[in-house]
């Protein structure tokens, strides 16, 4: 989707469609700039109040625009940013099919959620018809914002941009069932991107025979129980920068079957989702390339598939880190914190400024957190504010959990130096207190995305969160850099 932004309606209509928002207690002077035919009467006629999400057509009634809508904001000093999503699926879903360039004049809406709306619009436009026969019919391409004053502009509309390309590109990935993106094929993705920006990537693949060589048993535990073998894979952006990079670790698991802890057969269809960390991680790299932001970033994808089969890893058995902790694998469900371990050790080679693993780790979180916010665990108060208001700012919202000394001992093992579980309270921190013990080199924050990365039922499918979040984040510290 491309954005245009123009501070009045041009006397010559540049779309198909036009979208005014309307304010409920405004209603009259936010049509000044129009001139609309028999206003009063249509008013009068419907009853048109402006409610929230409220329409009305305007059908051969504005001089400069035949097929004219007003969308009810109600009282926008009432107006909260979690509505703006419902605002623009109403835009999008009457015009996708119908119309290649629409209008749409925020002017009624509070300047300061522009860029929101916005973004709103990228998310709305998303379809997935990759495996139908009958394609989705979409033809919409470009939107014209009209804003009589913003606090947009063209630097924030390529940045959001850049946010829909990424944002999408994961959805993409976390919508593609495990026979097709299985460990190998995330790996050609990265290797595809840095094709296409061979300026700003570079891409390094280890093989599982590398990993073996590095002592990377946590990881080899998940990954030898399937026939598609693991992969690490991590994309550095902007290499060259004599900067400390922020490293963006995301939990790849293809498919989780739960190996010999077989899950429940209902809903495992949605195992595929379990890759949408490093989905999200691809996504903020594709997303960075695309925006061309001065930092410097490494992204790290650690991808396996996890499988019940004769070489799969039992409950009970013992394996060795690449840290040199020894883990007893209690419960080979908890798969997603065995694969990051080695990788969080991995990555130290980078030095990074700090570390974010990104991980659909635990159905605890789900359970504490619902659907609306992601899990973020971090010892460093520091870093979970920087999160904190990255997220507000991109409705790509967290909600910090503990992290403390008092609940490692749930991980204590009598053979091994930790397991890889807790028993059966606090399930979401036990799992951060688990991937802690791996990070205390670095500065370090834990999201936890299991209840955020995906959506099941009617409107089943990836989110590509939290790319809005990491961009955000990423953005910021651009920005306080200078």
């Amino acid at each position: 989707m491309k954005f245009t932004l123009q501070n009045a309606f041009p006397t010559q209509a540049s779309s198909e469609s036009l979208w005014i928002l309307v304010d409920s207690e405004q209603l009259q002077q936010n049509l000044n700039s129009y001139q609309i035919n028999h206003l009063d009467n249509i008013i009068n006629a419907t009853q048109y109040k402006a409610a929230f999400n409220d329409q009305l057509p305007l059908l051969a009634s504005v001089a400069v625009q035949a097929n004219t809508q007003l969308l009810g904001l109600g009282k926008t000093d009432e107006l909260k940013a979690t509505k703006l999503a419902k605002l623009a699926q109403s835009i999008i879903k009457s015009s996708q099919n119908k119309f290649k360039q629409i209008s749409v004049d925020l002017s009624a809406l509070p300047a300061d959620l522009h860029a929101l709306f916005v973004l709103s619009l990228t998310q709305a436009a998303y379809g997935y018809d990759e495996f139908k026969s009958k394609k989705n019919e979409f033809v919409l391409d470009t939107i014209h914002l009209i804003a009589r004053q913003t606090t947009l502009d063209e630097a924030q509309l390529k940045l959001l941009q850049a946010v829909q390309s990424g944002q999408n590109y994961a959805r993409d990935l976390g919508n593609r069932p495990g026979n097709i993106c299985f460990p190998e094929y995330l790996a050609d993705q990265a290797l595809a991107l840095a094709a296409q920006y061979p300026d700003l990537l570079k891409v390094t693949v280890l093989d599982e025979q590398q990993m073996a060589d590095l002592g990377m048993y946590a990881f080899l535990a998940v990954s030898k129980g399937s026939e598609r073998p693991g992969r690490i894979v991590t994309l550095e952006y902007n290499a060259q920068m004599q900067q400390a990079p922020v490293v963006l670790v995301g939990k790849g698991v293809t498919f989780d079957t739960g190996g010999i802890s077989l899950k429940p057969g209902l809903g495992m269809d949605e195992m595929k989702f379990d890759m949408c960390g490093a989905a999200s991680v691809l996504g903020t790299i594709q997303a960075l390339c695309e925006a061309r932001l001065p930092i410097h970033v490494v992204g790290a994808i650690a991808a396996a598939e996890n499988m019940p089969s004769g070489h799969a890893t039992r409950p009970g058995d013992i394996v060795t880190t690449m840290s040199g902790q020894t883990v007893e694998i209690l419960n080979t469900d908890a798969e997603g914190r065995l694969v990051l371990c080695d990788t969080l050790t991995y990555i130290k080679r980078f030095n990074p400024a700090l570390v974010i693993d990104i991980a659909t780790l635990t159905g605890a979180c789900v359970v504490a957190l619902g659907k609306v916010v992601s899990g973020l665990f971090t010892p460093d108060d520091e870093l979970a504010q920087d999160l904190l208001q990255a997220g507000e700012q991109s409705l790509d919202r967290v909600w910090r959990m503990p992290v403390m000394e008092e609940y490692q001992e749930l991980l204590d093992s009598p053979f091994a130096d930790i397991a890889n579980i807790g028993g059966p309270h606090g399930g979401a921190i036990t799992a951060a207190c688990f991937l802690e013990r791996f990070t205390r080199d670095y500065r370090w924050a834990h999201l936890d995305v299991a209840g955020t990365a995906w959506l099941s039922g009617a409107a089943k499918g990836a989110t590509g969160r939290p790319v809005p979040l990491l961009m955000q984040f990423l953005a910021n510290r651009v920005q306080a850099n200078g």
